[in-house]
């Protein structure tokens, strides 16, 4: 075996692009599959996971590069992360599904190297919620190449949209003649929903067959798409779900095949008050980070059990953090404050790996610790989500993208 020392891999993380051969040696390996490890090891390769065996502490002779640390789970997956906060919105008009988020991301953005900081090495990147449709978000890497392409891992993963005020924030009624660019609509929840209701009928319609985003939204509108809507409050989730209920029921939707839309409810802080509704209709929800105090956006109020409710009815859902810079909203912590109200570890470690990764259609490389996934790797200190615990190093693609200077026990994370 060949051991780096602490020095040497510092360096790496700034100078070395290319996926190493790791062996990473723990107490315990949580692989997200129902399938956990006692003292074992992971293997890297060519920027993949070749093994996961038991084993940890026996010497061999891998010529790999060793790292060692209390835990090892995969990558985090944020389904919900804010990194877009600086995009220009295309405001002549509420509805651009064709518009792609993927070409205003700045890779050198100081978010990205604060998600790996957290362990989260595969994210959702969406346009703002400022129009009502926005537009294609992308998946991808928050480390690697100095280059959105090269580091997505599923272009045009979802469409994007939302309810609520937010896209009609700012606007205004006219009242006759027009005072400025935002004396138009929708300026309430309800023209919010209109649009939405315009947008598909037109689409079923073909009355908007000359518009840019009519394939978007065909694709969309025959499930081949998700459709991510933005809804915080239960007001909002409760439209989401009927709208799609109602494409689902009406003959104008099935006579041009357009009737089976895939909806997810993102920021849904109150979905805890409708936890019957979206079990019935079968809808998976991202929900935001739990308030440290007061309530969520759109004076939304969630519950600090609203996971173990969610759980509980059968729900699929996700955690996110928003892409928060505060260390105490990171994604690791959302899965820990899940786990304070009531939720079980195996089910807070799905919420922040395997479930993110199923919604966004990237479950076969990311999401779990099995042969042949992408090598994203998150080693830690203690037991994960639990308080004092952090992560010690983030492994992408099988380069070493963070590394922390303190393991357990005070040890370097690398001898």
């Amino acid at each position: 075996m060949t051991f780096l020392s602490v020095a040497l891999v510092a360096l790496s993380v700034a100078q070395d692009a290319e996926p190493r051969a790791w062996t990473i040696q723990v107490e315990r390996v949580y692989t997200g599959t129902g399938r956990n490890l006692e003292k074992g090891l992971v293997l890297v390769s060519a920027g993949k996971i070749s093994a996961v065996t038991p084993g940890a502490g026996e010497e061999d002779d891998r010529p790999n590069d060793v790292l060692k640390a209390y835990a090892v789970t995969a990558g985090l997956v944020d389904a919900g992360v804010r990194v877009t906060n600086w995009q220009s919105v295309e405001q002549s008009k509420e509805v651009t599904p064709h518009l792609r988020v993927a070409d205003t991301l700045d890779p050198f953005a100081l978010d990205w190297d604060r998600q790996l900081r957290g362990g989260v090495t595969t994210v959702l990147a969406s346009p703002v919620d400022r129009n009502v449709i926005g537009g294609l978000s992308v998946v991808l890497k928050t480390g690697g190449p100095e280059s959105i392409a090269d580091r997505t891992v599923k272009a045009d993963a979802v469409l994007r949209g939302s309810m609520g005020s937010e896209p009609s924030a700012g606007n205004h009624p006219a009242f006759g003649r027009p005072t400025d660019f935002f004396s138009r609509r929708p300026t309430t929840r309800m023209g919010v929903e209109w649009e939405w209701r315009n947008a598909f009928f037109d689409t079923a319609l073909n009355l908007n067959e000359e518009d840019p985003g009519r394939a978007t939204l065909v694709a969309a509108l025959q499930g081949k798409l998700p459709i991510f809507i933005q809804a915080w409050t239960t007001q909002d989730i409760r439209t989401a779900v009927f709208l799609r209920e109602e494409v689902e029921s009406r003959p104008e939707f099935a006579a041009a095949g357009m009737n089976t839309p895939r909806f997810v409810i993102d920021a849904a802080a109150e979905a805890w008050k409708e936890p019957q509704l979206l079990a019935r209709s079968q809808t998976p929800v991202v929900l935001p980070p739990f308030p440290t105090a007061g309530r969520t956006r759109e004076n939304s109020q969630m519950a600090w059990n609203v996971a173990k409710v969610l759980k509980d009815a059968g729900v699929p859902f996700a955690l996110s953090s928003h892409g928060s810079g505060d260390v105490e909203q990171r994604l690791a912590n959302q899965a820990g404050y899940a786990m304070a109200g009531g939720l079980g570890f195996e089910d807070a470690l799905a919420a922040v790996t395997s479930t993110p990764a199923r919604l966004l259609g990237v479950e076969d490389r990311v999401g779990t610790l099995e042969v042949g996934k992408d090598a994203d790797l998150v080693l830690w200190s203690g037991e994960p989500f639990q308080p004092g615990t952090r992560v010690v190093a983030t492994i992408v693609d099988g380069v070493l993208r963070y590394e922390g200077w303190n393991a357990v026990q005070g040890a370097a994370i690398a001898r």
